[in-house]
This record gives C-alpha cells, structure tokens and sequence, in this order.
C-alpha cells in the first residue's frame, strides 16, 4: 500500500476528512474542486467590510461525538457558541424550536412546565403510522402551532407541502416543555476560533496531500496524469454516472448579503425564521456566530430556496430515495471509487455526520488496499 495514489474529488468535509486520514497512513492523496477555495459550502472569508461571513449561508458546528470533536480538535481552536433561533410569528420574535416560552408568549398564557405538557397534548392531533412531515408536526404540536411554525416555511424551503416531504425532515426539530432556547442541545456546541477555512486549510496541510482548486471539466486529466488506485467523490451521485436515470432532485438557495452600515446589531440572536411573511426563509447575522467584534456595521444575509442552482439539499421524497438506490447500485458495483458526503450518499447530514462518514469511508479504502 505504500504511496498509494488517491484522487479526492471535493475539498469539503467529506472530501477533506478523508484526504487527511489516508495522508496520515501514507497515501498520496490529490483534492481536486471546482471552486476556487477549499471549505466547500463551510468555506468562510471576511467581506470587504472587514466582517467574517459565510458566503454559502451559517454553518453551526454542533455534534456529541467526542471521537468527531476530539479529530477536529486537532486542526482548530474553538470558540463557545450555543445557536439562538427565533420565528418572526403574529408580530413577535418567538422560540424556535417551540418551548414553554413561546407557548405562553404567543397565546399570552402562564403555564409551568408540566402545564406546556399538558397543553401540547391538549392540541396535538395523533396521527399513526406517521409517514409525512405534517403526520409529525400534527402529532407534536396541532394544528394551529404547524400551520404557524411549519407550514409556511417547509413551502418556502422545499417548494413542497409538509404533506408531501418524509417525516424525518421535521423530526430534526424537537419540541420542549421547558424554558431552553437553544437551538441544539450537542454536548459540543462551538465555532472554529478563527474561522472554518483555516481549519480546512489546517487539515490539508501535509505533505502527502496536494490541492488544486479551480479545477474545470477536464482537471482530473491535467492534475492527475496517473490513473488513481482509488477515487473518492463528494459531489452529487447522479451527475457522477450523467444522470443515467435523470436527476435527482436537490433544492439550491440564492444567498443575498447584505452590510448595513449605521447598524452595530440588526437582531437579537444569530438566526431569524420568518415562516410567513416575505420570500426568505430566514436572516442570520454573522457577528452572533463569529463573535467578531468589529467597528461601526454589520453584516446579514438573506436566504431564498430556489430549485435552480448549486445543489445544497437532497429533497426527502419516498420517490427520491427510490432513484437514489438506482444510483447507488451503479456506485457500490465500482469497487475503486467511494462516494462520501450529502450529495454523493443523498443524504441530509449534519457536518459531524459527514466528518464521522469521511473517516469511516478512508478505514475502509485504508483496508481494501491492505488486501
């Protein structure tokens, strides 16, 4: 096995976590992305205001693997964050996911935590076998609190009704009786101290690995003239074997940042939702996450879903999944190439999620080339 040649395609998580774990057992590892940074959709930079921001939109790290926070934890320090999201509901800034708080604040009700229980199964509508989203948000919360919180938002985000997305989209987002905000309950809830592009650029810092960005159509030719022992991809399944039995569906967003001036703080916590009204989803404004503390300004940024553009989320439809294991027969019949990540494995991961898949997936290609 020794100085194994391995083609990365995609300077990612997956991509990145990858290269780094078969650099370290000796491979030469080459980490092509079209791009011109490594980061993929993670990738941060300040903006010509001087404010750090996440061009692809927030990226929050948060995870309970101390395996995961542990490997991390080599390549960056990190800076405490608990993420804080409220919805824009009926006029006021309310909790989300939905707690004791936002129940007594939205119906101007004084319950205590066994009485937020006792009203959520007043009004919740059970529905069994819970198929869909709104099978889920029903059996949570009613009707009233889904058509508030959810419905008007999953429109938005998906371009499809709750009805007709997979009940595990919701079930992201719990419900709770108590009085904490927090969007995530993680035992590691942080930010890369100085950002997450200098962690990535850490990671790939070795000697066995070799990164070209910017890469075109034709950069596996010109930046790897020997053929790989093997590829591993992060991009999406379906364009991998050109799109043998038609696209896969991914929803995309247009991102608009914007900097306001004569603004030292534009909202109270780093994400606001705003399930019914305007044509975004939500604003987050990047100084809560980073922490930055700069002079006079801030910076936000607006997030509109749109089916056209770079493919950020695999849409979870009981048809997709089918179409997705067309691809995957043809993926797992390639016994050199491994596909890693949300869009390789269509699946909807958590950045810890990805970082965990990328070292399994290197274990493996590590043991198959010890054979």
């Amino acid at each position: 096995m020794s100085q194994a040649r391995i083609l990365v395609v995609g300077a990612g998580f997956a991509g990145s976590v990858t290269a780094r774990v078969l650099a370290e057992a000796g491979c030469c590892v080459t980490v092509l992305d079209k791009r011109p940074h490594v980061g993929g959709n993670a990738y941060d930079t300040h903006d010509e205001h001087g404010v750090l921001v996440h061009p692809y939109g927030p990226h929050i790290f948060h995870t309970n693997s101390d395996k995961v926070f542990r490997w991390l934890s080599r390549f960056t320090e990190w800076r405490p964050y608990e993420h804080r999201v409220l919805a824009s509901v009926k006029g006021q800034l309310l909790p989300i996911p939905i707690n004791r708080t936002t129940l007594n604040r939205l119906y101007g009700l004084n319950l205590d935590e066994a009485g937020a229980a006792a009203y959520l199964e007043k009004v919740r509508v059970p529905v069994d076998p819970i198929k869909t989203s709104e099978d889920a948000v029903l059996s949570s919360v009613g009707p009233d609190l889904c058509d508030l919180f959810f419905r008007g938002y999953t429109r938005k985000q998906w371009g499809l009704e709750l009805g007709q997305l997979s009940a595990g989209v919701v079930a992201r987002i719990p419900t709770r009786t108590n009085d904490d905000d927090r969007y995530f309950t993680d035992t590691h809830q942080c930010m890369p101290k100085h950002g997450y592009t200098r962690m990535f650029e850490n990671i790939l810092d070795h000697p066995f690995v070799r990164v070209v960005t910017g890469v075109d159509d034709d950069g596996y030719a010109k930046n790897h003239r020997e053929p790989p022992l093997h590829t591993v991809y992060t991009g999406p399944i379906d364009v991998y074997f050109g799109m043998r039995f038609g696209p896969l569906p991914y929803r995309s967003i247009r991102f608009e940042h914007v900097h306001l001036p004569d603004v030292s703080q534009h909202q109270p916590v780093g994400t606001v939702n705003y399930p019914n009204d305007y044509d975004f989803t939500r604003i987050t404004e990047f100084k809560h996450i980073t922490g930055q503390q700069t002079g006079a300004g801030t910076s936000i940024v607006r997030e509109y879903p749109q089916d056209a553009g770079d493919p950020y989320y695999p849409v979870p439809r009981p048809e997709n999944e089918v179409l997705y294991r067309r691809y995957r027969q043809l993926a797992d019949a390639l016994p050199n190439v491994t596909f890693v990540g949300r869009l390789a494995q269509y699946r909807y991961y958590n950045m810890d999620q990805v970082v965990a898949t990328g070292m399994h997936a290197a274990r493996k290609i590590l043991a198959s080339l010890r054979v």
